[in-house]
């Protein structure tokens, strides 16, 4: 006779019920989250597929019953910005000279900060991190007028390069907040073994640190390229109309008071403009959230 003990008392944890109260509510509320902040992006979306004539029929929701790419055309080459009707192409050359280095520039000297800052005590090394976490939440709109005068005097105001020192300037201390953070909770054994063995500064740091340091500069890049590619303050202030990044062409097409309003074409510009930090971040965001979870929000 067969033994039927392990049908009668299988072994192994009871499985779980897929539709159970509890799944029920976390996932409908998840869905409904998501829900609420992807349909202004829907809206967006098929409005820019949409001709004139079918948006002043007012049906935001539904799908274009013929779908037309002219808006995104006129967005990226056509639509007038003060003077100049090259659309946002211009603008969008003028950001990547912008965003690429500042990132490189203020990564850089953040994690160089970071790493002297939590492996390397020197004098006065508690009041410099002080200072920049001081830094880090000063409001921007203090430092414009006196960024002004230091542009001038460099001669850089009005010119990208002048804009990539901003940005990389008021990048650095919250990176270097995060990087010292990050190289704090790494095992401080590997530095000093590494110390023992006779490297140096930069050896531990380009050997060691760099290697297991990937997710925090993954969030890093996130954040700097989010933050210098969506802004607009900055853009407007220490730049003239000729080298306005993408952020600064798309408000004049927007905001543009004449002839008719255009919303496709506002749309498409819109999402034109948002496809870079949209693109890392769905890149990149599994790292991004290891970054924060292995020690980027730290003390």
């Amino acid at each position: 006779m067969a033994d039927t003990s392990t049908a009668r008392d299988p072994n192994g944890p009871k499985p779980k019920r897929l539709l159970s109260r509890r799944n029920i509510f976390l996932y409908g509320t998840l869905g409904l989250i998501a829900c609420y902040y992807a349909l202004p992006l829907y809206v967006m979306i098929v409005t820019s597929l949409k001709g004139m004539p079918e948006i002043r029929l007012g049906n935001i929701f539904s799908p274009p019953v013929e779908v037309t790419f002219q808006p995104w055309v006129k967005a990226w080459a056509e639509a007038c910005t003060g003077l100049n009707c090259d659309g946002l192409s211009r603008g969008f050359l003028n950001s990547v000279i912008i965003t690429v280095p500042s990132v490189l520039l203020s990564i850089a000297i953040a994690s160089v900060n970071g790493y002297a800052l939590a492996n390397w005590r020197f004098k006065g090394a508690n009041v410099f991190f002080t200072i920049l976490i001081f830094g880090a939440f000063i409001p921007y709109q203090v430092m414009i007028y006196p960024l002004v005068i230091i542009l001038r005097e460099l001669g850089l105001y009005s010119s990208l390069w002048g804009l990539v020192l901003v940005h990389t300037i008021f990048g650095m201390p919250i990176l270097t907040l995060l990087f010292r953070n990050y190289f704090t909770s790494l095992p401080e054994e590997l530095f000093k073994a590494a110390r023992v063995d006779g490297a140096g500064f930069w050896g531990i740091f380009l050997k060691i640190m760099l290697p297991m340091s990937v997710p925090i500069f993954v969030v890093a890049v996130i954040l700097q390229i989010t933050g210098i590619w969506n802004d607009f303050l900055f853009g407007v202030i220490y730049t003239k109309p000729a080298n306005y990044p993408m952020t600064v062409q798309l408000n004049n097409i927007v905001n543009s008071v004449q002839g008719v309003k255009e919303y496709n074409v506002n749309m498409a510009a819109t999402i034109i403009t948002a496809l870079v930090p949209l693109t890392v971040y769905f890149v990149s965001g599994r790292l991004f959230v290891r970054g924060i979870a292995a020690g980027a929000v730290k003390g």
